[in-house]
């Protein structure tokens, strides 16, 4: 490792962290990765690891205090408003503020903060209204962010899916027709890809939305997972638009390119 190596900390380095630690560590970078527990020992890993609990700050001390970037991407342990403050608004800054002129910052949030319901295309000009707790938080903790750092981005990711993420696939197999709702999603290597892409972008706008090529009704990526099993396919539901379909213009203008274009590729058994 080079002294002279770039210095990148990621902050939650569950899945989705994980990957972006290895994919800056693989070009020789000097990555901290930060999580309650280590992971098991893996031959050549070049990652540093450190066990920090956010809740507390116990580990906080041994982050490097100068950083050329960090990336937030942390996921609570429950669905409810105080996790998501206490981890989002209180944790994240509880970490953040260790940090002493920061270059750049990129915070991976969610589309929750949007509230379009009734099939409307978004992309990054569309003002946030988001209907739940999760996407206010989000919202709030975008801001608090972005404070400190001199370039901060907020990547706006669609619903993660890739290995060990079976909920769909499982719900597939017991569906019915449901509601006429589109649906959006992005890979886990995608999004990786895409965190790292503004690691590099020479000005990251403030706000980037992460999802594939494909918007695509529900009830459709059901029956293509139904196939693959060969159940019988669900009917197309009745009713009104439900759901948003998002654009990913402006992250592809980057260039970033995906592995997994649509719910297709990215389901291939």
């Amino acid at each position: 490792m080079e002294s002279n190596a770039r210095v990148v900390v990621v902050i939650g380095a569950g899945d989705l962290g994980s990957r972006v630690a290895r994919l800056r560590a693989a070009r020789g970078e000097q990555v901290f990765a930060l999580r309650r527990r280590l992971p098991d020992a893996a031959p050549g890993d070049a990652v540093h690891w450190l066990a920090v609990d956010l809740a507390s700050g116990a580990g906080l001390n041994a982050m490097p205090k100068t950083p050329d970037a960090v990336v937030v991407a942390v996921a609570p342990d429950e669905r409810s408003e105080a996790a998501y403050r206490a981890l989002y608004v209180d944790g994240v800054g509880r970490a953040l503020a260790r940090f002493t002129a920061l270059p750049r910052l990129i915070f991976v949030s969610s589309t929750a903060v949007y509230g379009e319901d009734a099939g409307q295309w978004i992309d990054e000009d569309t003002v946030p209204s988001p209907p739940a707790f999760n996407g206010r938080v989000l919202l709030e903790a975008e801001a608090n962010a972005a404070q400190y750092a001199s370039q901060a981005c907020a990547l706006r990711l669609s619903g993660l899916y890739g290995p060990g993420r079976d909920f769909l696939r499982r719900s597939a197999l017991q569906a019915s027709a449901g509601r006429r709702h589109w649906s959006n999603r992005i890979h886990v290597a995608d999004a990786a890809a895409a965190v790292s892409l503004l690691l590099d972008v020479p000005a990251p706008p403030a706000q980037v939305l992460g999802t594939d090529d494909a918007p695509a009704w529900q009830w459709q990526v059901m029956n293509f997972l139904r196939a693959q099993t060969d159940q019988p396919p669900l009917p197309e539901p009745d009713g009104p638009e439900t759901g948003r379909r998002i654009a990913n213009a402006r992250l592809r203008s980057l260039g970033w390119v995906p592995q997994y274009p649509s719910y297709r590729e990215g389901y291939a058994r």
